[in-house]
């Protein structure tokens, strides 16, 4: 009878125990996106985007009109910390950070330098170490604040918007773990993919004014030396960058008609990239090779070639195409940024452990002055549409 009383006793204050630690989910404000803004006083402005439960009720809530998916509100402070923590004077519910999808950081922040970001989001035991982290040109409040996409939580078709990014392949996926990584290596310096409002959206009520409501879409990468930034690589920049970092995907090359005026559009589908570091008489070098098959889905125009001649003309084009990409990248990388983003250090150390130790410690001064040679070879599948071109050339 005594140890079953014992037992009784345990299990009840195992059971009190869960409810002392149980949190209602009522009592949540759960963010699902983040800006990082830098204040005209210097103080640290953070907006968080909150889910508002009151959607599925058609209730209204403070700062919101009725049925507003999201309630969004800024912070202020001297510190992360204490700019989120002045949310709760005007949050009824506590700030939950286990759904944030995305961090959103401003340039003007990026440029003075995110070690306090990054020690405060990889210090909160809420968040996901695989929560994306971009950087904004503007400010990240106006981001976070828009309503854009398909979803009925910006903050959900932000997160989706990185998911599907490969398809287009002009920034990287970027997330708090791969960021706290990128500082493990020597001479590894980060980046981040960046994104930017435009108006693309349509109006329904005015669909003639195209581009009327804002969306956030992907623009580029922003490139660190250590935490700070130190410069912005555009769209096709960062599809070259991306082939040294990451897969880049089922990307398009658009083209022109050999010896005529029309559009060619090439889908990038099975690619092979390998990096080969050189080491001799002191010299560094690397050959950056390039394989890819690709199809061919548009032909806009008419043709009167042999197939193999046509062929062998958009092939040529095609490796041009991502021969330019890689080789302008390059150029701003080495001689702007002078930053090794594209983990070059990384490839030489994996082949030559024995040489590195000599190198790295000059190694950002040897960066800018490596070769890397540039070989693309394209295979094009898909020949079909020049067989049966929509347009018949002249007679």
């Amino acid at each position: 009878m005594k140890k079953i009383m014992i037992c009784c006793t345990f299990l009840s204050l195992l059971f009190c125990v869960g409810l002392f630690g149980k949190e209602e989910i009522d009592d949540l404000a759960m963010v699902m996106a983040v800006g990082v803004d830098k204040a005209e006083n210097g103080e640290i402005w953070v907006t968080a985007q909150v889910v508002r439960p009151a959607d599925a009720r058609g209730d209204a809530g403070v700062g919101g009109t009725e049925g507003d998916p999201i309630w969004t509100a800024t912070g202020e402070g001297k510190t992360i910390f204490e700019a989120i923590r002045n949310l709760a004077r005007f949050s009824s519910r506590r700030i939950y950070w286990g759904h944030n999808a995305i961090i959103v950081i401003s340039e003007e922040v990026a440029r003075d330098g995110i070690v306090d970001v990054i020690d405060f989001f990889t210090r909160n035991n809420e968040l996901r170490m695989r929560t994306w982290i971009v950087v904004t040109e503007k400010k990240a409040n106006e981001v976070v604040a828009v309503k854009t996409g398909l979803e009925v939580i910006p903050g959900r078709s932000l997160d989706r918007l990185f998911r599907y990014s490969p398809i287009v392949a002009e920034a990287p996926r970027t997330d708090v773990m791969s960021l706290s990584a990128s500082y493990i290596g020597e001479h590894v310096h980060p980046y981040l993919a960046m994104v930017r409002l435009r108006s693309r959206g349509v109006d329904p009520e005015n669909p003639k004014e195209f581009g009327s409501i804002p969306q956030i879409e992907l623009s580029g990468i922003a490139v660190f030396r250590d935490d700070q930034m130190v410069g912005r690589l555009n769209p096709r920049e960062s599809r070259g960058f991306l082939w040294f970092v990451e897969d880049v995907g089922n990307a398009i090359i658009p083209l022109s008609c050999p010896d005529e005026e029309g559009p060619v559009s090439v889908e990038l589908r099975d690619n092979r990239f390998q990096l080969t570091p050189n080491y001799k008489n002191g010299k560094v070098s690397f050959i950056a090779t390039v394989e890819t098959v690709t199809d061919l889905v548009e032909l806009g125009c008419p043709t009167e070639l042999e197939h193999s001649e046509v062929m062998e003309d958009l092939e040529s084009d095609v490796a041009a195409y991502i021969k330019k990409d890689i080789e302008v990248m390059l150029e701003k990388v080495q001689k702007e940024f002078k930053v090794d983003a594209i983990k070059l250090g990384r490839a030489f150390q994996a082949k030559y452990p024995q040489y590195w130790n000599d190198l790295k410690d000059d190694w950002d001064e040897i960066f800018p002055e490596i070769e890397v040679k540039v070989n693309v070879k394209v295979e094009l599948n898909n020949p079909q549409l020049l067989e049966n071109p929509t347009r018949k050339g002249k007679d």
